[in-house]
C-alpha cells in the first residue's frame, strides 16, 4: 500500500467518524479566535475555553485589550500556561491591530505572522477557521498522526504540511485538519495507540506489530 492509498483510507474513515467539525476553540469574532489560538500554545483547548468564557462577553476587540493594559490581561489569563508571555503578546498585538490595521485582523499569512506570538501554525488556523482560506495547520498531534499513518517521514512540521497538502485535495484541508485533531484525541492517542491499535493505523498497516516511534515536531 502506498501513501496515496493510505491517504484515501484516512479521508474515508475520518469522514465516517467526523462528518461535522465544529471549531473547538470558542470565540466571538475573528479577533477572539486569534487570541484563543495564541492562548492555546502549550495549553488544552478546554482550559482556554474555561478562561475565555469569562473574558469575551466583555472584551472582544483589540481596543478593549489596549485599554486593559498588560497587567490586567495577565490577571484575566493567569490560569493559562506562560500567561505573562502571552499577555505581553496580546497587548502588543492588539496595539498593532489598532494602529496599523484599523482594529481588524489582517487576511494574509504575511501580515498575521508579523504579529507578536503569531507563528505559521496560528496564522494557518486563523486563515482556515476565521476566513475560510484553504490552509493545513500542523500541530504536534497532526505531525505524530501523519507519521503513524505513513503520510510523511516526520522530518519536521514544515515537511509534514507539504506532504499533507500534496496528498489531499485543497478543498478538504480545512475540515481535515479538525478531523485529524478530533480523531487523535479520541482514538489515536499519543500513549495508547502507538500506531498499532486504532482503526486507521490497523487499516493502513495491518501487519505492524511493534509500537511506532515517531519523530517530534
Amino acid at each position: 500500500m502506498n501513501e496515496v492509498q493510505r491517504a484515501k483510507i484516512v479521508l474515508k474513515e475520518l469522514n465516517k467518524f467526523y462528518p461535522k467539525t465544529p471549531i473547538p476553540l470558542k470565540h466571538k469574532n475573528i479577533f477572539t479566535l486569534l487570541i484563543s489560538v495564541l492562548l492555546s500554545a502549550q495549553c488544552t483547548d478546554k482550559n482556554v475555553n474555561n478562561v475565555t468564557k469569562n473574558i469575551y462577553p466583555k472584551y472582544y476587540r483589540p481596543e478593549h485589550f489596549v485599554k486593559l493594559g498588560r497587567k490586567k490581561i495577565e490577571k484575566l489569563i493567569k490560569k493559562i500556561g506562560i500567561f505573562r508571555v502571552k499577555a505581553k503578546s496580546i497587548y502588543i498585538l492588539s496595539k498593532m491591530l489598532v494602529e496599523n490595521y484599523n482594529g481588524k485582523v489582517p487576511k494574509t499569512f504575511e501580515d498575521l505572522e508579523k504579529l507578536p506570538g503569531v507563528g505559521h501554525k496560528t496564522a494557518s488556523v486563523v486563515m482556515s477557521q476565521g476566513f475560510g482560506f484553504p490552509a493545513f495547520p500542523i500541530d504536534t498531534h497532526i505531525h505524530r498522526l501523519a507519521q503513524r499513518w505513513g503520510l510523511t517521514n516526520g522530518k519536521n512540521v514544515v515537511q509534514t504540511e507539504k506532504d499533507l497538502k500534496r496528498l489531499f485535495p485543497k478543498k478538504y484541508w480545512n475540515k481535515l485538519h479538525l478531523q485529524i485533531i478530533y480523531y487523535g484525541r479520541e482514538y489515536c492517542k499519543a500513549r495508547e495507540c502507538y500506531g498499532i491499535a486504532c482503526k486507521i493505523c490497523t487499516t493502513c498497516y495491518p501487519k505492524r506489530k511493534k509500537p511506532l516511534k515517531t519523530k517530534k515536531a
